[in-house]
């Protein structure tokens, strides 16, 4: 196990590379989810169908064959991508950005109709019922869902070892093949995987109440015994 921990140096270098992958493919999922999810709630048929074809596509596709593909069959095609670390984000977040998607149509949609038909009682554009109403209330509904894929990000990122980047799982297979230390390498890095989705899903809980307190959907907190007991009939009421 020592001999695992004194490349410190090479975990940390892998997890840094492994925070940047989750970093840059969850902005471009991010992107992608809003822009092809409102599509999903267009009035036009056309842009509809867009989100359709974008969603059904890169949902159906392996991330891991989808890299791949980016990395070894587009360079024989004529088309090669400025690096590796771009493969791999853009891989990652074709895919994830599919299942966000859905995730902000589905929670447009979820936004109560009244909401609705008040932003049209006050002659709200489109573009302004959306900005300042749905997108907004939708937002909350969106966060736990995108937590989720986050963290499934995060995990998923493991897959750009088999094209030669060093992230936490490269490092674990290079330590233990070259100290010999199979349990001791591999049940580090799943700690440290574990670690980092503990990270991100406190942070995601931290946003959750904080648009939470922006929407006013903060609960009160619960009176404690002793106040319901001054407020009570008869209390402080002396025999």
């Amino acid at each position: 196990m020592s001999e695992v921990l004194d490349g410190y140096e090479q975990w940390l270098k892998g997890a840094w590379m492994t925070l940047q992958l989750t970093v840059y493919g969850s902005g471009v999922a991010l992107v992608l989810a809003m822009v092809f999810g409102l599509a999903g709630t267009s009035r036009h048929a056309w842009i509809r169908v867009l989100n359709r074809v974008y969603v059904e596509f890169f949902r159906g596709t392996a991330t891991l064959v989808l890299l791949f593909w980016f990395f070894y069959a587009l360079p024989l095609v004529g088309i090669k991508l400025t690096s590796t670390m771009f493969a791999a984000v853009l891989a990652l977040g074709l895919n994830v950005g599919a299942y966000g998607a859905e995730v902000v149509r589905g929670s447009i949609k979820a936004v109560p109709r009244a909401q609705y038909e008040a932003t049209v009682a006050l002659n709200f554009s489109p573009y302004q019922r959306m900005r300042r109403v749905l997108v907004p209330q939708g937002f909350a509904l969106m966060l736990p869902p995108f937590g989720n894929l986050l963290i499934e990000l995060m995990k998923g990122t493991a897959i750009v070892s088999l094209v030669g980047l060093a992230d936490l799982t490269q490092v674990s297979k290079n330590l233990q093949s070259s100290t010999g230390e199979t349990v001791a390498a591999f049940s580090l890095v799943l700690v440290l995987y574990f670690v980092i989705a503990q990270a991100l899903q406190l942070f995601v809980r931290l946003a959750e109440r904080r648009v939470d307190r922006m929407l006013g959907r903060r609960p009160s907190r619960e009176p404690s015994l002793g106040t319901i007991a001054a407020g009570a009939p008869g209390a402080g009421v002396s025999s």
